[in-house]
């Protein structure tokens, strides 16, 4: 009777430009985006670095490679969401799109970052912007107020925003702190008495004492709800531009 093969041994599945580019993300999932290098990709698909270039052009081909995959899932997200029902509801469906959005990069932290960092919108973007425009325009926005939407949504729609005092999460020594307060006091009273009072919220990127999603949520219902009074006043540009 002939030996069974190992299953240790078992070929590995071909090497494609979707294992490469999924094996990128949980890389940069896993170790930082900073890690990602083509020796280090090589190494988690098991392959020499030379190998990868049958499937990708360089580490740049890679990283908008990356963007892509992370894009596909926003849109996979995002289509889940049911459909506005009627005017006044666009504004749920806008703050569940954005939220299942955000979902997404909160599984991909480096995400945002290399999203800023690409000179192009990528082409998968495309159809989500229209849909966004599109579910403002049926609820009755003009559309100078769309437009004007848009850009005071910014990177909202994708479930992120450059935030202020943004940091690098570490903690902040408390004897340390207590030295800047002291410092802070005199001069910026302001900003000392909120730094005194605010709570801790040790996995922030914003700093801290902010806690992420809430401040995203406060922000996002903020734009929501002036821009429904906008679109309830029928607001457009004096000259109707």
């Amino acid at each position: 009777m002939a030996a069974q093969p190992d299953a240790a041994q078992k070929p590995r599945p071909p090497l494609t430009r979707e294992r490469v580019l999924r094996a990128g993300v949980a890389l940069a999932d896993e170790r930082g985006i900073e890690s990602l290098t083509m020796r280090n990709l090589g190494h988690e698909l098991g392959v020499e670095a030379m190998s990868l270039y049958n499937h990708v052009n360089n580490k740049e081909d890679v990283l908008d490679g990356l963007v892509e995959v992370v894009v596909g899932e926003v849109l996979a997200a995002v289509a889940r969401v049911e459909p506005v029902s009627d005017e006044a509801g666009w504004k749920d469906v806008m703050r569940a799109r954005i939220l299942a959005a955000r979902e997404v990069l909160l599984r991909h932290r480096w995400a945002p970052a290399l999203l800023e960092s690409r000179e192009d919108l990528p082409p998968s973007l495309v159809p989500y912007y229209d849909s966004v425009l599109g579910l403002m325009r049926e609820a009755g926005f003009s559309l100078d107020l769309a437009h004007h939407a848009l850009h005071a949504l910014g990177t909202r729609t994708l479930g992120f925003t450059r935030e202020l005092f943004v940091t690098d999460g570490k903690e902040v020594d408390p004897a340390v702190m207590a030295v800047m307060l002291q410092q802070m006091a005199g001069r910026f009273p302001y900003l000392a008495e909120l730094t005194r009072v605010v709570s801790h919220d040790a996995a922030s990127t914003l700093g801290s004492g902010c806690d992420d999603q809430f401040e995203f949520e406060f922000g996002l219902d903020l734009l929501l709800d002036g821009l429904e009074r906008l679109r309830a006043a029928a607001w457009s540009l004096p000259n109707g531009s």
